[in-house]
């Protein structure tokens, strides 16, 4: 029996725990539930960008042009998108952890199709279903993290989509480049990890009251709270900036990358997204504590100095000015993605939470996959690889210079 003496050596996730145990069942600490989500993020989004250093093997086995390449690689956003806008508010009315595991089993599933495709349909395929249940999971495993500890948990959605891009990329490059099984490897580590995730989120006690509505929530709404409209619309021009140049650096990085290089490295083709990934994370590690309209003014203008010296690397056909460049627009990525987050999410009600970061990946997602696919049109019937690159590099500028004209505009004060 507990005596009150042992009592306050005991944090409140102990005796949470305490108490599940008396009661029969186990479930992990509030405190390790919320990494567990966090790393559920990033396992996810590093599932996303895995293939991308993959895509050079692909082409070269299956003769597929850069069209096809693209249409991989947005097809899965265009997936996200749809699973975002029908069950990516679910959680708000069945609670995290059913969508959460019913996800997460799916993504495990997932990986088994990437590791044994014999062809682009079976690419395709998984692809498909790999967005499907990353944008069931965005929105629930975001909005319980906000659940566990709401200043944690707004910087974790913000930190961990770019974590896990990072480690997707430059993780398969490099097991590509000097492991064996180059097709197959990296996507069975990927179900090992989600096999153990799985077992974590069925430990995991649920943080939000069920709450009726479940099928009303499965039909297409757009509504976003009256509270949070004005800060949605001001950041929509830089989710869109951001979003949009990963999605040029998930589709065509490795193929830029091996032109300004003269040649097919594995790393370095996943190092280009591995660099604007990863400096984006740590720009929202760096600037937690900053007001969000100075994170997203940074972004902005990060953004459109990166891009313009990438855009200048492109031309003068510079490998460490490219890299550099992209350095810089990770900045941009960042703090466009930050700021616009933790403008918008914290406006929100409990209850409204998955909703509206649902919506915040509708955006980010619909600019990430639909100009990647126009991209990979125009390398086979315009310019080309680099002119391409150079007219997409110039539509971000623009977007970015947008977004600064919006951060520009008289805020209201919060009511």
């Amino acid at each position: 029996m507990t005596t009150a003496a042992a009592i306050p050596a005991l944090d409140l996730d102990d005796l949470n725990l305490l108490r599940d145990e008396q009661g029969g069942r186990w479930r992990l600490p509030r405190r390790i539930a919320f990494y567990l989500q966090a790393s559920i993020v990033v396992t996810f989004l590093a599932g996303s960008s895995a293939p991308t250093p993959l895509y050079a093997l692909y082409q070269g086995e299956w003769h597929f042009s850069p069209i096809t390449t693209t249409v991989i690689f947005g097809i899965y956003a265009l997936a996200v998108l749809a699973a975002l806008l029908t069950v990516g508010s679910l959680s708000d009315h069945v609670g995290r952890r059913p969508v959460l595991l019913a996800a997460i089993a799916v993504q495990a599933v997932t990986m088994l199709i990437f590791a044994s495709a014999q062809g682009v349909p079976e690419l395709l395929l998984a692809r498909v279903i790999q967005g499907l249940s990353t944008g069931a999971a965005v929105g629930a495993v975001g909005a319980g993290m906000l659940d566990l500890n709401k200043a944690k948990g707004t910087i974790a959605n913000s930190v961990a989509a770019p974590i896990g891009t990072a480690l997707g990329a430059i993780g398969s490059g490099l097991l590509v480049q000097y492991l064996p099984a180059p097709l197959h490897l990296v996507y069975l580590v990927l179900f090992a990890t989600f096999v153990l995730q799985g077992v974590g989120v069925y430990l995991m006690a649920e943080s939000s009251s069920p709450r009726p509505g479940a099928l009303a929530s499965l039909r297409v709404q757009l509504a976003l709270p009256p509270a949070v409209r004005r800060p949605f619309a001001l950041a929509a021009p830089a989710l869109v900036a951001a979003w949009s140049l990963a999605g040029l650096y998930g589709a065509l990085g490795p193929t830029l990358v091996r032109m300004l290089i003269g040649h097919n490295s594995f790393v370095l083709g996943g190092a280009a997204l591995f660099v604007l990934a990863a400096m984006g994370a740590l720009t929202v590690l760096l600037l937690r504590n900053a007001p969000p309209h100075q994170v997203m003014l940074l972004g902005t203008v990060a953004l459109l100095v990166g891009v313009g010296v990438t855009l200048l690397a492109i031309n003068e056909s510079s490998t460490v000015a490219f890299f550099v460049g992209t350095a810089i627009a990770g900045v941009g990525f960042g703090g466009g993605f930050q700021g616009a987050i933790r403008s918008v999410i914290p406006l929100a009600k409990p209850h409204e939470r998955a909703g509206v970061l649902s919506l915040v990946y509708v955006v980010s997602y619909l600019a990430m996959g639909v100009p990647a696919v126009l991209a990979g049109v125009l390398v086979v019937h315009g310019g080309g690889v680099l002119d391409t690159a150079r007219e997409y590099a110039a539509a971000v500028m623009l977007l970015a210079a947008l977004a600064l004209l919006g951060l520009a505009l008289p805020r209201r004060a919060p009511r």
